[in-house]
């Protein structure tokens, strides 16, 4: 069975993130709000008004957790989400870049109190918890802190447990019919997915973690098929409309 971090950890690890990220929020210069990020499609400007936003709709999630009428995670759904985040990503940098502070700060502020309520329904996705959400605002914070610099917050700073979290939040990711072995260096085997096609895939934690949330790896994963001649193994998109494991 996984091992579930207790709340007041898993708490104390998405403030260190918040943390990290305000720090490196801090350093980026105004010049480089118009060029790309390393996220393919978005500008650090679009990125940072990402985070702005979700940091926004995450306190809202805790505040309003467990109440009748539970808000949506986003207004407007996945449309009025883009619309936002381009509106947001037009303004000025240093003032883009005060809203993003705040918006992180306020969620900080929050996440005390989130464990209080921590198995309170939530909005964020279908049959979601305050849990949950704590959990996409760890990976959020992590992944997009890379996504904004990867020279300064490459995969190999992710700790361990967020890696061992997205070994099982990413299993969505595996098309049916596939089984991918992970091995991570000196660590338990994990097994995502079944069928029979099937690979063992060998590398660090973190290199495996980032192969898995789609992003570029530091360093290299060693692929072995069951069946000679087989290509490499192919993932489904981000599953942006469900609820992941924990």
């Amino acid at each position: 069975m996984a091992q579930l971090l207790a709340p007041a950890d898993l708490i104390a690890q998405v403030t260190s993130a918040l943390d990290e990220l305000a720090d490196q929020l801090r350093g980026v210069p105004a010049a480089d709000y118009a060029k790309p990020s390393s996220l393919p499609g978005w500008s650090t400007a679009q990125l940072i008004a990402h985070l702005a936003s979700l940091a926004k709709a995450a306190v809202r999630q805790f505040e309003r957790a467990g109440t009748e009428d539970l808000p949506p995670m986003y207004d407007g759904g996945a449309e009025g989400r883009i619309e936002a985040i381009n509106m947001t990503a037009l303004m000025r940098p240093e003032s883009l870049q005060a809203l993003a502070l705040e918006a992180l700060a306020q969620l900080r502020a929050s996440l005390p109190q989130a464990e209080h309520k921590w198995e309170a329904g939530v909005g964020y996705r279908p049959g979601a918890q305050v849990a949950d959400m704590m959990y996409a605002s760890w990976r959020e914070m992590l992944i997009h802190a890379t996504d904004l610099d990867r020279a300064i917050r490459p995969p190999a700073t992710w700790p361990a447990e967020f890696c061992a979290h997205l070994f099982r939040a990413l299993v969505a990711r595996v098309p049916q019919g596939t089984r991918l072995v992970l091995q991570p260096h000196g660590k338990a085997r994990m097994v995502l997915g079944q069928g029979e096609k099937s690979w063992v895939l060998s590398g660090t934690d973190f290199d495996l973690a980032a192969w898995l949330a789609g992003r570029e790896i530091p360093g290299s994963i060693r692929v072995t098929a069951a069946a000679d001649g087989a290509a490499d193994p192919q993932l489904l998109p981000w599953p942006s409309d469900r609820l992941m494991e924990r």
